[in-house]
């Protein structure tokens, strides 16, 4: 008789503890752990989702007319605190998270040009932004982040 009696008890708090656990977001292991960054090159905009929750939303500047930024799904590559564009004249690229080759996340100190094409193909951030999103890729690791850039 005890046995059936634990056995309920057993499968009521399993229930409940599933049922809080859905609840509360801890079921979702599809986007445990992870960072996606979301640039959109007609919005301007980089929207941040940590763990499948919104978390941040900033203006950045894209490739200008002459300068593409690249369209798709990328994985960050290498990071540097401090990087210095070798390709044009010794830029600074601090916060600089590296998705496709020479093409960064980076902060800029073009602020007042943050909403609108401006850059040689990387994704300029404020400097707050670029050192936030720097570690955030930190703490999680590049290979928990996506960088999904859409049209």
């Amino acid at each position: 008789m005890h046995t059936a009696i634990s056995a309920k008890l057993i499968n009521v708090t399993a229930a409940a503890l599933t049922g809080a656990a859905l609840l509360f977001g801890a079921g979702n292991a599809a986007h445990a752990n992870q960072i996606v960054a979301k640039v959109s090159l007609s919005q301007q905009i980089m929207e941040v989702t940590v763990d499948g929750r919104p978390t941040y939303t900033w203006k950045v500047s894209t490739g200008d007319r002459s300068h593409i930024t690249p369209i798709g799904s990328f994985k960050p590559t290498r990071m540097h605190e401090m990087w210095y564009s070798k390709k044009y004249d010794n830029a600074p690229m601090p916060h600089s998270v590296f998705f496709s080759g020479g093409y960064a996340v980076h902060a800029t100190y073009a602020i007042s040009r943050l909403g609108r094409p401006a850059s040689h193909g990387c994704v300029r951030l404020h400097p707050d932004a670029a050192a936030d999103f720097y570690q955030l890729v930190e703490a999680f690791g590049p290979g928990n982040t996506s960088i999904v850039i859409v049209k």
